[in-house]
């Protein structure tokens, strides 16, 4: 039996209501193990999925058989205002250490994070990653690793991620690309069971213009992507990034590498908001997340469209399958 782990995220964004609304997706042969406030998942089950059931728990070893489970600290007393704040962002953080120890620990095989909010987890709980691609990363002792996004349309993994637009060209180097295409057709592999099409974006307007427009696509990208090939991966580019994503080029590729954030997640969005998930390569015990944040502005008014925690949670399902929870644990133990 796999066992799940969701971290419930932010108490004030959707992440409750979301939840309890993608109950469909879970698994009668799965032990899911929620971490978050019960008080604000008795109120999120009572207003938006009565029928949604769980059993408390003290530790998640004590998940022995498939069902759903919570682990509550107990932060929160009660639901009314529940809004943004310092208090929200540290129970956020504190949930997603106590995740991160019990993956150390082997207990998990994968790992679905609900939306926090950057800004409030760093004022609230000192929080001090870019995200949490990177968190998971850090404590899984991922040295390479990536942000990917997977939908049924499109698939993109980004060469750089939460990163201002002027230090774009300046982090852009050959061995950097070759590296994450190499890691790109290692973790396709082992989740999807094939060498994947991989279509290299460039940087610039009509990716460089032979170099009119810019010189990265000349001096860095193409010659990353001639070693990545020459290394075994099926790779092509630079593409030219206002027609890579056309219906016609989707076909031709099984996953795209965007140089930036903007560039790949402008398109992904705009196909696939609603059953995107973001999901991280590189790591011993797969991490996924719902494509979308914490939506304040809806949080609490019955608006949550569940069909990407759905999603994040499938998919969970699917690369818990290819877990090296058992790596993990050694290296960790090593360290």
């Amino acid at each position: 039996m796999r066992r799940i782990a969701i971290s419930l995220g932010d108490p004030a964004g959707i992440s409750y209501e979301c939840l309890v609304k993608a109950a469909s997706a879970f698994r009668s042969d799965r032990a899911y193990v929620l971490y978050g406030e019960e008080v604000v998942l008795r109120y999120a089950i009572e207003r938006f999925n009565p029928s949604f059931t769980y059993e408390r728990i003290g530790d998640a070893s004590e998940a022995t058989r498939p069902g759903v489970y919570l682990i509550s600290l107990d932060r929160v007393r009660g639901v009314l205002g529940i809004r943004p704040s310092e208090a929200a962002g540290f129970v956020a953080v504190t949930y997603l250490g106590r995740v991160a120890a019990d993956v150390l620990r082997g207990l998990f095989d994968a790992v679905v994070t609900m939306p926090i909010s950057k800004f409030w987890a760093q004022k609230g709980g000192k929080f001090s990653f870019p995200g949490q691609t990177e968190f998971f990363a850090f404590f899984q002792r991922s040295e390479e690793f990536a942000m990917a996004f997977y939908s049924e349309p499109l698939k993109v993994v980004l060469q750089t991620a939460h990163e201002p637009l002027k230090r774009v060209p300046e982090l852009l180097t050959r061995e950097g690309i070759v590296g994450k295409l190499l890691l790109i057709d290692r973790e396709w592999k082992r989740y999807f069971g094939f060498k994947p099409r991989v279509g290299v974006l460039g940087l610039n307007p009509h990716a460089g213009e032979g170099g009119q427009i810019g010189k990265e696509e000349a001096e860095v990208i193409a010659p990353a992507v001639r070693a990545a090939k020459e290394a075994g991966v099926n790779a092509e580019g630079p593409l030219v990034p206002d027609t890579a994503f056309l219906k016609e080029a989707r076909e031709r590729y099984d996953v795209f590498l965007a140089m930036y954030h903007d560039q790949g997640l402008i398109p992904f969005k705009m196909l696939a908001f609603e059953e995107g998930v973001n999901f991280t390569l590189g790591l011993p015990v797969p991490r996924t997340s719902p494509d979308h944040g914490t939506a304040f502005d809806i949080a609490w008014k019955g608006l949550c469209n569940p069909r990407s925690t759905r999603e994040a949670v499938k998919l969970a399902d699917l690369l818990a399958e290819h877990s090296r929870k058992e790596e993990l644990v050694k290296l960790a133990k090593e360290r």
